[in-house]
């Protein structure tokens, strides 16, 4: 599905998913929790993810003027929002049982790579 910034994209539809509504600064106070990956992710990784999912139909917003403070912009997840959210989850289901696989595979090439090596040098030990 990309680059490593792209995985803001299905957190966010998580977030959204779960809260109903929010704005940027409180999803971004929960990515970190959610996080796919080890990265930090930036505010601005975060608002550009919401701009292009908003431009994509998948969320909406709407200025929230009432209460006290500045005016803040609210997003929510559409129904197209939602349905991209169970892409995502079926992609990342792939991808965790890819990496899952490759896991498994490298420790055991570590664990017959091992084996190898001390063989070898009992080998030459032998001689």
């Amino acid at each position: 599905m990309g680059n490593l910034y792209r995985f803001v994209e299905p957190v966010v539809l998580l977030l959204l998913k779960k809260k109903g509504r929010s704005y940027g600064y409180d999803l971004s106070a929960d990515l970190e929790a959610y996080a796919l990956t080890d990265a930090e992710i930036e505010r601005a990784a975060l608002y550009r993810t919401l701009r292009q999912l908003e431009a994509n139909g998948n969320v909406t917003s709407e200025w929230e003027t009432e209460g006290s403070g500045p005016a803040r912009r609210v997003y929510r997840l559409t129904a197209n929002g939602e349905q991209h959210l169970q892409e995502w989850a079926t992609v990342l289901d792939n991808v965790s049982k890819a990496m899952a696989r490759f896991v498994q595979q490298a420790k055991r090439a570590r664990r017959v790579g091992g084996a190898k090596a001390v063989a070898g040098r009992r080998a030459r030990v032998a001689r």
